[in-house]
């Protein structure tokens, strides 16, 4: 089956994989030009990101949808297992949001500059001005009433195991007093980890666990550590074993 399997994408799920994303990328791009950045800079991506899980054949579960509420703006917070981490948030959370990401993928053809338009925040930490610059757009996003999405963790994990939070999104919530979700992903990384990028993709069922909210209970450090913390637990205790 596994060889069955590589031939199926190679043939089926990688052309349409490949054509899928140059498409959505320029429906992006002059949508967000031409009309409603809101719309255009998340509707494709989230019907691409379904293609994309649906081609290569993999059955999704989503958990906890009924603990987001409509019109309220969060802070949603994942491990990052793998690449198809994205595929599964944005196809599956059901909520308009922003993502936060890396700057390198800024440099993807045709992807990079489609984020770009969509006004997706690029993480830039190579200096203390880029990063002023990188907190204060999360900043408006949140103020305009928008959620974000943020791998606290910084980057894919090597191991399968969760690494420690990074402080900046949790500072971000307590700043603007907005609750945080925490997220767990199951599954993608054994789909396609990072040290496997660019390799066939294997087969297994994916899960999103939507927890709770996370209201601030304070202002200041103290709230930001907690919350942190709450959401590290959070997330690991939907982690498969």
């Amino acid at each position: 089956m596994k060889y069955l399997y590589r031939v199926f994408q190679l043939f089926v799920s990688i052309p349409i994989a490949l054509a899928s994303t140059v498409m959505t990328s320029v429906i992006v791009i002059v949508g967000c030009t031409i009309g409603n950045g809101h719309f255009w800079g998340y509707y494709p991506g989230k019907w691409w990101s379904k293609l994309m899980i649906r081609i290569f054949l993999l059955p999704v579960t989503v958990e906890g949808r009924e603990n987001i509420e409509p019109g309220q703006s969060y802070v949603f917070v994942s491990n990052h297992q793998g690449a198809f981490d994205i595929f599964l948030i944005y196809g599956y959370l059901g909520r308009n949001f922003k993502w936060m990401m890396k700057r390198e993928l800024a440099k993807l053809p045709f992807v990079g500059y489609a984020c770009r338009k969509a006004r997706f925040i690029f993480v830039d930490k190579r200096n203390a001005g880029k990063v002023r610059e990188t907190y204060e757009m999360a900043r408006d996003t949140l103020k305009s009433g928008m959620s974000l999405v943020v791998f606290p963790e910084g980057a894919r994990t090597y191991t399968g195991q969760m690494r420690d939070f990074k402080k900046g999104a949790f500072a971000l919530a307590d700043e603007l007093q907005l609750p945080i979700v925490p997220l767990t992903i199951n599954g993608s990384f054994r789909v396609m980890p990072r040290m496997r990028d660019w390799h066939w993709v294997v087969w297994s069922p994916l899960r999103l666990t939507i927890h709770q909210p996370i209201y601030p209970v304070g202002k200041g450090i103290e709230n930001v550590l907690a919350t942190m913390r709450q959401s590290f637990d959070s997330v690991v205790s939907a982690l498969n074993s």
